[in-house]
């Protein structure tokens, strides 16, 4: 059966939007999903659908959580395919501190004018003297954080117009639970 991960954005942080991850667990039991388990508190919700529709279980999924716990986090559903290949597309493989490489997964890929404002964005830093990189491959911005990702910049503006980011230990950690690796 089809395994997918659901990404959250936008709720445990800094106090609002509070969301337990049993009442995320719940919802996703109560939608005929199998196999969930969710990690850590930030929003990331696995499971098992013989749906293979990764977008149909991210409306549905934003849609049960506004009716039930009164928020509406940003949801991006994407397959164990699709993680596996961001996992393999990473343009940082060279980097040790996986707390300094972070992925975004978008919906659906960048227009061409949103490619463009990203790589100003990356100039625009570059030129501020900043060391933070940033590369889309397919739906995933992955971004470089020499210096940290709560100070960088650059990844406060591509973040906030991209979906759920996680640091690369989070996201590894999440491909392998989602092949059974747990």
């Amino acid at each position: 059966m089809p395994r997918f991960l659901a990404l959250l954005r936008g709720i445990n942080v800094g106090g609002r939007n509070k969301v337990a991850m049993a009442d995320l667990r719940l919802i996703a039991t109560d939608l005929g999903y199998t196999d969930v388990a969710t990690y850590i508190q930030s929003g990331n919700l696995l499971f098992a659908s013989e749906d293979e529709d990764a977008a149909g279980h991210a409306r549905t999924l934003e849609r049960r959580i506004a009716e039930r716990l009164r928020v509406r986090p940003v949801v991006v559903v994407i397959s164990a395919a699709d993680l596996a290949r961001a996992l393999a597309d990473n343009p940082f493989p060279h980097v040790s501190n996986p707390r300094i490489v972070h992925a975004a997964f978008a919906a659906t890929e960048p227009t061409a004018a949103e490619l463009a404002w990203i790589a100003a964005e990356v100039r625009r830093a570059r030129a501020n003297g900043s060391t933070d990189d940033a590369v889309v491959v397919g739906r995933t911005l992955y971004l470089l954080t020499p210096d940290g990702f709560g100070r960088s910049e650059l990844a406060a503006r591509l973040t906030a117009a991209a979906g759920p980011a996680r640091n690369w230990a989070t996201v590894t950690r999440l491909a392998a639970m989602l092949t059974g690796a747990r």
